[in-house]
């Protein structure tokens, strides 16, 4: 076959080739950040998976690792050595080590790990089976694919609480009760928010408790069901918007290496410039904490939406 006859390399390939030859060559040190995901489908122009799949072969072959607080680094261990042939199969397991049994508990727990770190792009077939030093056909008797398995992620993460049956006294601590505990877990899981579609729902059972919680806390308010059913899922929609903000700044810091305090620092003299005039006398007032509190806007968007919500029961129950 003449050369003119080849097919060009898939383009992951093409990426893998050019960021294995900036670490071979000393340019990216151990311990360097790598490209993201992200930074990766922009720079190329390819798609995430595509992105995602060069940063997994990249990963199997030992060249780069994944660091909570400071996203894929080069790895200390394979950096600077030349390749020989083709790319190494991921690491086989050694011999002595018993294998532990794959169950779907195990699958889960690993895929959850890795979105835990890298979001919920990393998370792939090929990854997860290079994670559990298996081959990616044992995944399929677990999960039939990437769809399922984040259907069942989901499933396992709304699981974790343990909900309180009945609950406490009254349904306004009904309500702050659940919206807590979904914050709480959208704050252990970033992915968590976008994993999940109002129009489109997850049958994913642990998900759906936290729903019939929710209209089981609004019993005997009089109130018709679709407007139940709005309620809870306008609870959940407050807690997803906000935490959603929360995962794009652990993204933002993780490919950037820049905390959100140093980036208001690195900005602070034109934040004064812009707020030191006339033209924004209020905003000048507000102190700066304010804008990063997370925590802070989630509890007010809660107690003013269940204020409003006070105010419908109020005026549904009037003379």
């Amino acid at each position: 076959m003449s050369s003119s006859d080849r097919r060009p390399d898939p383009p992951y390939q093409r990426i893998v080739a050019e960021i294995r030859a900036r670490i071979l060559s000393g340019e990216l040190r151990p311990g360097d950040r790598v490209p993201s995901i992200r930074q990766i489908a922009q720079r190329w122009g390819v798609a995430v998976a595509t992105a995602t799949r060069a940063v997994a072969t990249l990963r199997d072959d030992g060249l780069v690792e994944s660091r909570v607080g400071s996203g894929t680094v080069v790895s200390a261990h394979q950096a600077g050595k030349p390749p020989v042939g083709p790319a190494p199969a991921p690491r086989a397991r050694r011999a002595d080590v018993p294998r532990r049994a794959l169950s779907r508990g195990r699958v889960l727990r690993t895929a959850i790990a890795i979105a835990d770190v890298e979001g919920l792009d990393a998370v792939s077939m090929r990854r997860l089976a290079a994670e559990l030093g298996v081959g990616p056909m044992s995944l399929y008797r677990h999960v039939a694919n990437k769809d399922e398995l984040v259907t069942q992620m989901v499933d396992e993460a709304f699981g974790e609480p343990d909900l309180p049956v009945p609950g406490p006294e009254g349904w306004r601590a009904k309500l702050e009760l659940i919206s807590r505990e979904q914050w709480e877990l959208c704050r252990r899981h970033l992915w968590l928010p976008r994993a999940i579609s109002f129009t489109r729902p997850l049958l994913a059972p642990n998900m759906v408790a936290h729903t019939e919680w929710t209209l089981r806390a609004l019993d005997g308010l009089g109130l018709p069901m679709t407007t139940r059913l709005r309620e809870a899922l306008t609870l959940h929609a407050l807690v997803a918007t906000v935490a959603l903000s929360m995962a794009d700044e652990a993204e933002a810091e993780q490919e950037t290496g820049v905390t959100l305090d140093r980036w208001w620092l690195a900005r602070r003299r034109h934040a004064g410039e812009l707020l030191d005039g006339e033209r924004f006398p209020l905003l000048a007032t507000v102190p700066e904490e304010t804008v990063s509190d997370l925590d802070g806007l989630f509890e007010y968007g809660l107690a003013r939406h269940l204020d409003g919500f006070a105010a419908l029961l109020a005026g549904q129950s009037g003379p």
